[in-house]
Formats: structure tokens, C-alpha cells, sequence
């Protein structure tokens, strides 16, 4: 007994077998050294640590993304909106520009490329850490990863030319009462934004506008209590609303009007 959900145990035992499903349920004992290196992960999961960080790497859509705790961990949620985005832009071409901002582990950009393999793509972050782990997931991608807070990380020449945007911003209030799974191993600045959460909602929603060309479009992942404060702000877009695959409202699709 590992004290471990059986799902989770099983992860663990295809990471140190190098089995896959199939063969983990045949599978009788480890060696000595597999036995060692399992027990250390077992205690490493009941210490808390995210099982995608201990895996070190999780499936986003149509792409396999290294995580660790620089950056964090791509979510359904996020997926969801990747699926949106996708659709919405649906038919791009050569000269279509897409920006993924607050990259993160750059997840969002790789399956951007992989859904449009012609367009001009960009992923912008400001901590270091994050963008080092982004560099090492778009590697060779024809992605183009800048530094810097927001809009700032872009070069003028895009102002007003920006098909796609695309943002995982923090979002999660100050006060908030986290899992210390996430809060004790995720990295703060890509989480927390300000005593409400929206600081950094309000800073993209202000600047926006000046950035995504007219009849772009606009998706940013929402805390799940911030659906009218996220289309008050944003209000230079026709937006809406959707919900995630719990019904919860959590992404705001916007297009630029004229």
C-alpha cells in the first residue's frame, strides 16, 4: 500500500517501468533500483508535489509540454480554450499573427503552431524561469518567445495587426485560499494578480484594443467569479462568456469590432 489514489500509483509505476498501461496491469515486482526510485516518488507525491511535475511532462491537445514548477501546470480549462481559439480562427494563413502572452511553459504557442503551421506566432512572458522552460518546449518551433510585462514584450510594428491573441494571465485573488498543492509549488507571480485578481485583467483589457487588429480575436482564461467584472473591462470587444467542460464560466471570447 502506497497510500496513493490506485490511478495515481499506477502513473508512478509506468514512470519507473517505462510500461505502459497495459504492462503496469501485468506487471508482477520491480527490480531493486526501480523499487528504490519508486518509494522516492511516492514520498515525493505524499509531500504534496504535483504529479505532472513529478511526470514531467503533461499532454496538451495535439502536444506533449515539459513542466516543472517553473511555470504553471496547462490545464483542461486552458485546453478549452485552445479548442476556441482554434476554431474561431479557423482557415489562417501566411499572414496571420498570434500572440500567446503569459506563455508560461509556452503550451498554448506549441499547439498554436501545430494548429497553424503558416501563421507568424509569438509568446511573450515576464519571468525568467518561465520563458527558459518555454525555450526548451518550442525549441526548433518558429515560435518567437519574448521578454517582458505584457504589450511591452511586443515590437511596435504589431500594434493594430494581431489576428489571435491568446492569455493565461494570473488571476487569482491575493485572498484566495488555494490547495497547498498549488500554492506551495506553483510559481505566485503566473497565479496571483492584486487583492480582486483582476489587476492584470484590467492592464489587457486597457491596452488591448490598440494591439488586436478589427475583427480579431481575443481569448483569456477568467477566474471562474470574474465573468462580469472580465466583460465590463474588456468592453472594446464583443465578448462573451463560455463556460469550461464543468459549466463553469471561465473563458472570455472577444473579437475587435469594426
Amino acid at each position: 500500500m502506497t497510500g496513493l489514489p490506485d490511478h495515481e500509483a499506477r502513473r508512478l509505476l509506468r514512470l519507473v517501468s517505462g510500461l505502459d498501461a497495459a504492462g503496469v496491469g501485468l506487471l508482477e515486482e520491480l527490480d531493486s533500483e526501480q523499487e528504490i526510485r519508486y518509494q522516492e516518488l511516492v514520498e515525493r507525491r505524499l509531500a504534496g508535489e504535483p504529479l505532472q511535475y513529478i511526470e514531467g511532462t503533461v499532454q496538451f491537445g495535439p502536444v506533449t509540454v515539459k513542466v516543472d514548477p517553473r511555470a504553471l501546470i496547462p490545464r483542461p480549462e486552458t485546453e478549452l480554450l485552445w479548442e476556441r481559439a482554434v476554431q474561431a480562427l479557423e482557415g489562417a494563413g501566411s499572414d496571420t499573427m498570434i500572440v500567446d502572452m503569459c506563455t508560461g511553459s509556452g503550451n498554448l504557442g506549441l499547439a498554436l503552431r501545430h494548429a497553424f503551421p503558416e501563421a507568424t506566432v509569438f509568446a511573450t512572458d515576464i519571468d525568467s524561469g518561465a520563458l527558459t522552460l518555454a525555450e526548451e518546449n518550442l525549441a526548433g518551433k518558429e515560435v518567437t518567445i519574448l521578454a517582458g510585462d505584457l504589450f511591452a514584450a511586443l515590437p511596435p510594428r504589431l500594434q493594430g495587426s494581431i489576428d489571435l491573441l491568446v492569455v493565461n494571465p494570473p488571476y487569482v485573488s491575493e485572498r484566495a485560499d488555494l490547495p497547498d498543492e498549488i500554492d506551495k509549488h506553483e510559481p505566485h507571480q503566473a497565479l496571483y494578480a492584486g487583492a480582486d485578481g483582476d489587476e492584470v485583467l484590467a492592464r489587457l483589457a486597457a491596452e488591448a484594443p490598440g494591439w488586436v487588429k478589427p475583427g480579431g480575436w481575443l481569448f483569456v482564461e477568467i477566474g471562474e467569479d470574474q465573468a462580469e467584472r472580465a466583460l465590463e473591462l474588456f468592453h472594446g470587444f464583443d465578448c462573451e462568456v463560455q463556460p469550461d467542460l464543468a459549466g463553469r464560466p471561465r473563458i472570455l471570447a472577444g473579437r475587435r469590432e469594426g
